[in-house]
């Protein structure tokens, strides 16, 4: 397995992943998705992590760093979008790229890190907490949009 940021060429790859976390079909590689893409590589606090193994995408995690006004200019980070192909989890992956999201937000001064679930399923949960995530610090209010 290999741990590393995503680059240009990983869009399909990234796309066919996240088949296996809520998207329902890829989106066709238009100039916006193109445009949309470099602008995500191209920003130093948007970090999307990726664990590949024999040249194929298995696991990802994104990690967003965001400045801030408070906490002595502290930033914080978010993370979003975490997925493992069905036919690979329970291997490790997911764990080391939240181990490794969690070091660049270190890295970066972050006074904390962040991420919202909509899972249910304990198991879920259970490797949120195990990657040392609490749901008894914060109340969550969502708005969708």
């Amino acid at each position: 397995m290999q741990i590393r940021e995503a680059r240009k060429g990983d869009l399909d790859g990234l796309q066919e992943l996240y088949l296996h976390l809520h998207e329902t079909g890829k989106l066709p590689e238009t100039p916006e998705l193109i445009s949309l893409w470099n602008e995500i590589l191209a920003d130093e606090n948007y970090h999307i992590l990726v664990a590949e193994v024999e040249g194929r995408i298995v696991s990802s995690v994104t990690l967003v760093v965001i400045k801030n006004l408070t906490r002595g200019m502290r930033p914080y980070a978010l993370i979003e979008n975490v997925v493992t192909h069905k036919d690979y989890r329970r291997r490790g992956y997911a764990t080391a790229l939240m181990d490794k999201a969690v070091d660049i937000a270190r890295d970066s001064g972050c006074y904390k890190v962040m991420l919202l679930t909509g899972a249910k399923d304990e198991n879920t949960l259970r490797f949120y907490e195990k990657c040392g995530f609490n749901s008894k610090d914060k109340t969550a209010f969502i708005k969708w949009i």
